[in-house]
């Protein structure tokens, strides 16, 4: 095994996005194993039977396979903008269960039903609160951007940009602004390059550090 922990990832994923940021910006370096979902390797498979991504492998008696996990594991081992004193918990408990649960049905309403409009309106008035939040400051959990945000941006991002103009036209100008500067963030383009999927044999590629 390489010295470098192993990460399993894909690029568009959100569960990994917030894991590869966390990684980032914890200068965590790891050996960057790019997944195509539909012919996963059987060593992803091997380390985590459940084979969703991302999947950081610290060992063979160590694996972690869900997504904060990975965020607070990086933290716990280096947390330079003090990230995980920014952890709410029911925000995030909110945006992976039901915002998650309106987001699928909304972006794919053909896997679920004909109508995706009423789970549109659904995950947008989950999104509301978190527009007065950002009334009196410039993230969720205070003027800096924290576990939180980045745990919920890539969630948020995906909803936007399943139809940008409806979005854009949605009273939602704090979380926006808030979304936009994430998205230009030198994080984002930091933990966003296009790899081709791993095979083994191939050159390891390093990722932060």
């Amino acid at each position: 095994m390489s010295a470098a922990p192993i990460l399993y990832s894909f690029r568009r994923c959100p569960y990994a996005m917030r894991a590869r940021m966390a990684l980032w910006v914890a200068g965590i370096a790891a050996e960057l194993r790019e997944v195509k979902l539909a012919a996963k390797p059987p060593e992803l498979i091997a380390a985590s039977p459940k084979a969703t991504v991302p999947v950081l492998v610290l060992s063979d008696e160590q694996v972690i396979d869900e997504s904060l996990e990975i965020m607070r594991w990086a933290l716990a081992q280096n947390d330079p903008e003090g990230w995980l004193a920014g952890e709410d918990t029911a925000l995030i408990a909110a945006n992976d269960g039901p915002f998650k649960h309106h987001l699928d049905r909304a972006k794919y309403p053909s896997r679920y039903e004909p109508d995706g409009v009423d789970h549109r309106a659904a995950a947008l008035a989950l999104l509301l609160p978190l527009e007065e939040r950002l009334a009196d400051q410039a993230h969720l959990c205070g003027p800096r951007r924290s576990l939180t945000d980045i745990a919920l941006f890539p969630f948020i991002r995906q909803f936007a940009h399943s139809d940008r103009d409806w979005f854009a036209a949605q009273p939602l100008p704090r979380l926006s602004a808030w979304l936009e500067g994430h998205i230009a963030s030198d994080l984002f383009a930091a933990i966003m390059p296009k790899f081709a999927p791993w095979q083994a044999g191939d050159t390891p590629i390093i990722f932060g550090g």
